[in-house]
């Protein structure tokens, strides 16, 4: 070897590295696990007694030298540095550190020593479980994991409440049958690694049966389409759902075509009938949803109807109003035919004052013929004998004034009095008409 800090000649690693090599079929080797960023010490063999010349190598493809208690040979880098004149301290370690270190020391005879540096880090955050269904729907899946870490750490599952060890393994992974499960029981993942903490870390998970919800009845026209929903909550590991006709034969799991559209949105799914028809599609629907901690199912009945005739609804629904009114104008006519005479009279546009004019000339005309009856008084009684008095209109004002006003009472008696009227002056004529 060749001093003032020259590397070994290529012939002397030759035979270091066949020396190596036969070190190393024997398989004797200490492990050192050191952390990222932190220091560590690697020991050449005996750490107690007189040490003689010692030598680091690091063995790649090749042996490559480090540092030597020879002070005439200059370290490979600065962070590396004896202890004791033997043992190798390496400082701020990388990942890159990681390998195989060989000691040789020089004292009476050559001895060899070999260590495994094995450079970890610690996971940077909490570990994360979850459950799901393996394939089947027979077995249930815990998956434990604790990403960033190196090496890997250790993982134990544990039934809660009770302790019992589930698995173990740096997986993570376990596999549980039915028998194992019910609705609400707990699972915790205890992970372990080799630089810390030294309590480790855990995470639980809880599994739940489904719950489920949908309408209980649906209607469908002949032609039409409907769309049945059916809403799955509380599941987990999340359920699968699936949709079934409820049929004289064995359930027969609905697949997805041009006649049934099936979506599913996180746990909610949908199925959507074209076409309905009465025959095919009318009767029992099932909507399933199924984990490994439990299956729950609703029906749903779906009724498939002729289209209703709008236009002769429509129809119906007028007659009935035109029915009405008639019906109502036939009572008014009935018990009121006052009030309907003056709401003709007002549709027709007549004006009452016109019924005052009349009132008023009446009134105008009885006094001119009792000005004139009293003439003819003066001019002698004979004539007055000779001629019946005139019959005052009275009565005429009264049933004018009484229709005018919408007194029917005063009305019916003005009818009565018309009447009279009548049969008097009919009287009168046939008295006339008689020979004297």
């Amino acid at each position: 070897m060749a001093a003032g800090g020259r590397a070994p000649e290529p012939r002397v690693l030759v035979c270091l590295g066949a020396l190596l090599a036969g070190w190393v079929a024997v398989g004797l080797e200490a492990v050192v696990i050191g952390e990222v960023h932190e220091n560590v010490t690697l020991h050449c063999g005996n750490i107690s007694g007189p040490r003689g010349l010692v030598t680091w190598y690091r063995n790649d493809s090749e042996p490559v030298f480090l540092l030597s208690s020879n002070s005439s040979l200059l370290p490979a880098e600065p962070r590396f540095s004896l202890v004791n004149v033997s043992s190798l301290h390496i400082e701020a370690l990388s990942l890159q550190d990681e390998g195989n270190y060989t000691c040789r020391e020089i004292l009476n005879v050559t001895q060899w020593f070999q260590v495994w540096l094995q450079v970890a880090n610690p996971p940077p955050s909490a570990p994360q479980c979850r459950a799901q269904m393996a394939s089947g729907f027979f077995m249930l899946q815990l998956t434990c994991r604790w990403d960033g870490g190196y090496p890997d750490p250790n993982f134990l599952w544990i039934e809660e409440p009770g302790g019992v060890i589930v698995g173990k393994s740096k997986l993570g992974v376990e596999m549980l049958n039915k028998s194992q499960l019910s609705d609400g029981k707990k699972f915790k993942c205890a992970a372990s690694h080799v630089v810390g903490p030294e309590a480790g870390a855990s995470c639980v998970v809880q599994i739940r049966s489904p719950s489920v919800l949908s309408e209980p009845m649906k209607t469908c026209f002949v032609g039409g389409n409907v769309t049945l929903t059916c809403q799955v909550s509380g599941a987990y590991p999340p359920a699968k759902i699936l949709w079934l006709r409820n049929l004289t034969q064995p359930e027969v799991i609905t697949q997805p075509s041009s006649h049934h559209l099936i979506t599913q949105d996180g746990q909610n799914s949908t199925l959507t009938i074209h076409n309905c028809s009465q025959d095919l599609d009318e009767g029992y629907y099932v909507c399933r949803a199924d984990n490994p901690v439990g299956v729950r199912e609703v029906d749903i009945w779906l009724s498939v109807k002729e289209p209703l005739n709008i236009g002769g609804i429509v129809g119906t629904i007028v007659s009935l109003l035109l029915l009405g009114l008639a019906t109502i104008s036939g009572l008014m006519l009935y018990y009121s035919p006052v009030l309907c005479w003056k709401v003709g009279n007002t549709f027709r546009g007549q004006n009452m004052d016109d019924v005052m004019v009349l009132v008023d000339s009446e009134e105008e005309e009885e006094e001119e013929e009792e000005e004139d009856a009293a003439a003819e008084e003066e001019e002698g009684a004979q004539e007055r004998e000779e001629f019946p008095k005139e019959i005052p209109k009275q009565n005429h004002i009264h049933r004018v004034t009484a229709l005018v006003n919408g007194n029917i009472e005063q009305m019916g008696n003005g009818f009565q009095d018309l009447q009279d009227d009548g049969s008097e002056e009919q009287s009168d004529v046939q008295e006339e008409d008689r020979p004297v």
